[in-house]
């Protein structure tokens, strides 16, 4: 049986989404990723237009956050003043990356330049986790794990306005927390993606943050920031699909229980490998979809001029 995605403009077995809102969810909860920068390249791979699918991906990033903050909440490990902080910053970089997208999208340019920004970004995050993940096995099997500072004090430490975060025990400039709130916040509008993979490691090795703060506090800036990207997309480009949207958070439920049960009996350096892994492999998918000739050239034109 197949259902009419009424914004998308096509028609899809309803297994389609459901299935790739599991899988994206399995991730989730095996990885600990927020899972959007898969979720959009499957659906465009799928067929669906690039803008539906990260306007309507930020729309399940907010329902998948929702849940995580109530939790890091109950159990006190949210930092509320560097998310306020970050969720600022976040809100600016929602509204700058919105308008780029409109004007992009007015130009004829958006779905060339969303493939290349996760070619891009997939490919070095895919890249850096491959190597970081073989060189800990390396490291384990032949000669132990060495102990490193987790960060290094560089010229943004010195950085003016600094102030107190009480619960992080951090003196740090407020410019910190604000900028990576601005780039999560252009990233989320641009590419529909959360942003958490990149925010909890510069969180830790950048400002210093204890571990066990960073994702709940990072959740909070993701879901207030995703929550605006939803808003300013349906009414800007009207390009949230709320039937796909369903689907995919149904399926994202019920797959992240299954990833957060199989993840306990991964270790933690094979789970990252087999991660960048499978980013690497989308990475290569949405390049060659770039690059490939399309058997029907006439029917391509036709689509661009639509």
């Amino acid at each position: 049986m197949e259902i009419y995605l009424p914004i998308a403009e096509m028609a899809v077995p309803w297994i389609a989404p459901l299935f790739i809102g599991t899988v994206v969810g399995v991730l989730s909860g095996l990885f600990g990723v927020g899972g959007g920068f898969l979720l959009n390249p499957l659906l465009i791979m799928m067929g669906v237009p690039p803008t539906v699918a990260v306007s309507t991906g930020a729309l399940q990033i907010v329902a998948a956050s929702v849940s995580g903050v109530v939790a890091h909440w109950q159990r006190g490990t949210v930092d509320l003043a560097m998310a306020a902080c970050m969720t600022a910053g976040g809100l600016i970089g929602a509204f700058g990356g919105n308008r780029l997208f409109v004007l992009l999208k007015a130009m004829g340019h958006i779905d060339l330049v969303i493939a290349l920004s996760y070619v891009v970004l997939l490919g070095l995050m895919g890249g850096l986790m491959l190597v970081e993940s073989v060189r800990l096995i390396l490291r384990m099997r032949f000669g132990g794990i060495a102990r490193s500072k987790l960060h290094q004090h560089t010229f943004l430490h010195g950085l003016p306005l600094k102030v107190k975060f009480r619960k992080s025990r951090l003196y740090i400039s407020v410019f910190l927390p604000l900028g990576l709130g601005v780039i999560v916040g252009l990233m989320t509008a641009i590419m529909g993606v959360g942003g958490g993979f990149l925010a909890v490691p510069a969180m830790i090795y950048l400002m210093g943050m204890p571990t066990m703060l960073t994702v709940g506090t990072s959740l909070v800036q993701i879901t207030a920031t995703s929550a605006s990207v939803v808003y300013l997309q349906a009414i800007s480009t009207h390009a949230v699909d709320m039937v796909l949207a369903a689907l995919l958070i149904l399926g994202g439920v019920a797959g992240a229980q299954f990833g957060a049960a199989f993840g306990q009996r991964l270790r933690s350096e094979h789970s990252r490998l087999l991660l960048s892994l499978m980013v690497l492999a989308v990475a290569a998918q949405v390049l060659y979809t770039l690059v490939v000739t399309p058997k029907d050239l006439f029917t391509l034109d036709l689509i661009s001029e639509s």
